[in-house]
């Protein structure tokens, strides 16, 4: 099985391609965790940087939202969920205002 799948990864010739090969076809349980995994890191990479652009240290984020530094780190690195008021609550943390959208 390795052997087939290492094969159909150097066959492919486009992003799309290489993820079906290494992490299954859309609609698979391998690919939905392959998804979220990358929606997690993404979120994650985000949340730095916009830290990092406020020039705030992960404890200075962590006090003004009144939470832990540990959860900030965990949170960067992909380990740990955030719900969505803990997540405007580091937007509004780092001077970033959230509207609510308008029709």
């Amino acid at each position: 099985m390795e052997r087939i799948k290492r094969n159909n990864i150097m066959a492919s010739s486009n992003l799309k391609e290489l993820i079906d090969a290494d992490f299954g076809k859309a609609g698979t349980q391998s690919r939905e965790n392959f998804n979220q995994d990358a929606e997690a890191f993404c979120l994650a990479q985000t949340l730095k940087e916009e830290r990092l652009k406020a020039g705030l240290t992960q404890e200075q984020l962590a006090e003004k939202i009144g939470t832990k530094k540990t959860y900030i780190s965990r949170l960067e690195n992909g380990k740990a969920d955030v719900q969505l008021g803990t997540l405007f609550r580091i937007f509004e943390g780092l001077g970033r205002k959230v509207e609510q959208l308008k029709k």
